[in-house]
């Protein structure tokens, strides 16, 4: 994913309210930018860090720039939540990830009894459900999600055994946008049901596949599946 007008940078004076955080830009202008991460971000805040945002000209925002990414221990770590979807999209839809090739059709955001899926898959011969996590808690080696509780995410991992049981793939697809990690694993000690959970999916058949990205203020692109302990 090739980012599509250069994106602005600055330093990270604080993240309040979840959705917010101001930044320092290299002008001395302060500015208040949109968060999408609603997260802990915990392990990917620093104070005073190197940060660069996208331009918003959209008359209906409040905020005239999105977070896009922060540098951490000189690696950049994407924080937007809502590129992974796209990256997740266009990689099935060309074929990038070599578990999900093979589709006619790709299609985002489809329903399924209550869910919505970020993206389905199709050919001849099978339908594929996918949902996409974005990952950027970092523990030692580990890549860890999720970095909050998550109720939605359980019901998506609940959601996806269903689609299995119905005789159709279900893939959890998480994309850890940071290269400084090795191995993806849930996180037992935030939230231990959905640990418990993904671990239950797993056994029933709805597969696992943690794609890291490399992240830089140009464009994100995948790197490699990593491997996973549950």
């Amino acid at each position: 994913m090739i980012f599509e007008k250069p994106l602005t940078h600055g330093r990270l004076i604080k993240r309040y309210k979840r959705f917010l955080a101001d930044i320092t830009l290299d002008n001395g202008d302060v500015v208040t930018a949109h968060c999408t991460n609603s997260g802990t971000m915990k392990s990917c805040l620093e104070n005073n860090a190197e940060v660069y945002l996208t331009p918003v000209n959209d008359p209906k925002r409040k905020t005239k720039f999105t977070w896009e990414m922060i540098k951490i221990n000189n690696d950049w770590i994407g924080i937007n939540t809502g590129n992974p979807n796209k990256l997740a999209y266009d990689a099935v839809l060309n074929g990038d990830i070599e578990k999900l090739k093979g589709y006619t059709e790709v299609k985002r955001e489809v329903k399924f009894e209550d869910s919505r899926f970020d993206v389905m898959a199709k050919n001849n011969s099978e339908t594929c459900f996918i949902e996409v996590k974005n990952v950027t808690l970092k523990e030692g080696k580990y890549a860890r999600f999720p970095d909050a509780v998550t109720t939605r995410g359980k019901k998506h991992l609940e959601t996806l055994m269903r689609v299995k049981e119905q005789g159709m793939r279900a893939v959890m697809l998480y994309i850890i946008q940071r290269s400084d990690v090795e191995i993806f694993a849930p996180a037992k000690d935030i939230d231990p049901d959905y640990a418990k959970t993904l671990n239950k999916a797993f056994k029933l058949g709805v597969e696992i596949i943690p794609i890291q990205a490399k992240v830089t203020p140009e464009k994100i692109e995948f790197t490699k599946e990593l491997p996973f302990e549950l």
